[in-house]
């Protein structure tokens, strides 16, 4: 028989304290007892990997070599140390059972017995609760540990800091490093001179050679930023300052935001401070906190200059956004961001996108925008098509009126069957049998003249719908030819979610209220492709797309310019 023994431990303290070691002496022990034979390469073995997890290395080959047919049997000490959680038991038995594979545990030997089943599921959810206590403990008795100053929230410490290797996460072990103090105490210094920002203190340092806290050759904003807003180099190491949440926020205007998650601040009374070594003065810090958020309200932004769709472009060859230059002949242009980021080109990943000419661009866009208030049949011809509504309201009516008359004929031939009964004409079985067909038959109609009653229904809200589209394009309709460069970026901003530039071919993605309430913005909230990637469209015209959102229509028009 190919005997193969499974052992882990959850903590990498358990694993040096040599606990994994001791299930290994107890599955040999049991081995040799029964007089297997245990090769070497099957001793499998997990040492700091939770049992919550299917993830683990150990397990991992054991299910491969059980995959290829060379094991018989596999002995573990206990269900809790094949995995923690019942429903991962349940798994990884049946798959190993299907390999030809059996699982024998030494704590108590299973069999087919409803009993041995009964007992495995029990111990296999008392060791998921245990887990989960465990987990809990450890999260509080953490929490405890911080309040009282004993324990470090870092894991990595920042730039300007050394802990000590044996015992990185204690207090007492942090220390100073000299070197990278006197440089982060120079950063705040060169931050508060005039005119100073974090992408020249970022240049500054790479170009004196300096290694990021990572190591690498290059700095960029976002780690410079980091440093100044880092409030350990006052004394103070903050933690249980934000709570992680869903994410809500695209990293582009063109990709949804998938399944990452973000963090949202909590209560200042929940925050916990320890105590570290000073490299900045408070007052410093305070200085630099102050400036820093001046600065970003008042950055300095291209709005000189009358560009219709500033911060509505963006590049479809790299998804970036496009900003706005203008040269000193006058002319101006939408640029992609890929072609001028430093990061980008040093990488050696420039975008290759051509620039855009601005104006050409601009009355490209409007032109469509008013073609398509002009025209809000367009719109509701789109909604219609997302929402499935291929049939006519005739017809629509006369499959209604077709089922009706369905269910008349069904309700008399049961008053039928009935009165032959009645006359000893059929037998009771022949009446029962008789009876369930025709109520099986009467349940189908039913069900299928409530899909019709929905379906009907759902046109009247569309025809709902596309009164409110007509009403608002006729609203906004009268003043086009004649607004103002500001109503004009304001009507852009409102119905125009994203310019989407690819070399010569231009698409247009609208967002349409269709609420009677008027427009509520944001819309990027409620755009369906905000969480999950768009469904494919369905085209409209000759080169034009349109789909329609939950909460207002989201339309698409791809021109090409």
């Amino acid at each position: 028989m190919r005997v193969a023994i499974y052992a882990r431990v959850s903590t990498t303290r358990q694993a040096q304290a040599q606990t994994i070691e001791q299930q290994l002496d107890r599955l040999r022990a049991a081995v040799a007892e029964h007089g297997w034979r245990l090769d070497d390469q099957h001793i499998y073995r997990d040492d700091g990997y939770s049992g919550a997890s299917l993830g683990r290395p150990g397990l991992d080959r054991l299910r491969d070599h059980a995959a290829l047919a060379e094991l018989d049997l596999v002995v573990v000490s206990a269900p809790d140390r094949l995995a923690r959680n019942y429903v991962h038991q349940v798994l990884l038995l049946d798959e190993l059972a299907g390999h030809g594979c059996q699982v024998e545990f030494l704590d108590r030997p299973m069999s087919q017995d409803p009993h041995d089943q009964l007992l495995l599921q029990i111990r296999g959810a008392v060791a998921e609760y245990e887990r989960t206590l465990i987990a809990e403990r450890m999260r509080r008795g953490r929490q405890a540990k911080l309040r009282a100053g004993t324990l470090l929230p870092w894991t990595t410490p920042p730039f300007g800091y050394r802990l000590d290797p044996e015992r990185p996460r204690d207090v007492a072990g942090v220390r100073v490093e000299r070197a990278e103090a006197v440089l982060v105490a120079q950063l705040f210094d060169w931050y508060l001179e005039p005119q100073a920002t974090v992408y020249q203190l970022a240049k500054r340092l790479t170009e004196f050679g300096v290694a990021t806290p990572t190591g690498k050759p290059r700095w960029n904003a976002a780690s410079v930023r980091g440093i100044l807003r880092n409030p350990a180099y006052t004394g103070r190491a903050q933690t249980n300052r934000t709570r992680v949440v869903p994410a809500r926020r695209r990293k582009s205007a063109l990709l949804p935001v998938g399944p990452g998650d973000s963090h949202a601040p909590r209560p200042a009374e929940d925050w916990i401070a320890v105590s570290v070594p000073q490299i900045v003065a408070e007052e410093t810090f305070a200085r630099v906190q102050a400036k820093l958020d001046t600065n970003q309200q008042t950055a300095a932004r291209n709005t000189r200059h009358e560009h219709l769709l500033r911060a509505l472009v963006s590049c479809g060859v790299c998804r970036l956004s496009c900003t706005v230059r203008r040269t000193q002949a006058g002319y101006r242009y939408y640029l992609c961001r890929g072609r001028t980021d430093a990061l980008r080109v040093a990488q050696g990943q420039r975008c290759s996108a051509r620039y855009i000419p601005a104006e050409q661009l601009d009355q490209l866009v409007w032109g469509d925008l008013c073609a398509l208030l002009c025209d809000p049949a367009q719109v509701a011809c789109a909604l219609e098509r997302a929402r499935g509504g291929a049939w006519l309201p005739q017809e629509l009516q006369a499959r209604q009126a077709t089922l009706r008359q369905a269910l008349g004929q069904l309700e008399r031939q049961q008053q039928r069957l009935l009165d032959a009964y009645l006359a000893e004409v059929v037998a009771l079985a022949e009446l029962e049998r008789k009876r369930q067909e025709l109520d099986r038959r009467r349940a189908t109609l039913l069900t299928q003249q409530r899909q019709l009653d929905a379906v009907a229904q759902q046109r009247l809200e569309l025809q709902a719908v596309a009164d409110g589209i007509e009403a608002f394009c006729r609203t906004v309709r009268a003043g086009l030819a004649t607004a103002p460069f500001a109503q004009r970026r304001l009507l852009v901003e409102l119905l125009i979610d994203r310019v989407v530039v690819t070399d010569g071919e231009v698409e247009i993605r609208y967002v349409l209220p269709t609420s009677p309430d008027g427009p509520h913005p944001p819309y990027c909230q409620l755009r369906k492709d905000h969480l999950d990637p768009p469904a494919a469209p369905c085209h409209l015209h000759q080169g034009g797309q349109r789909q329609v959102g939950r909460a207002e229509a989201d339309v698409e028009g791809r021109l090409t310019g």
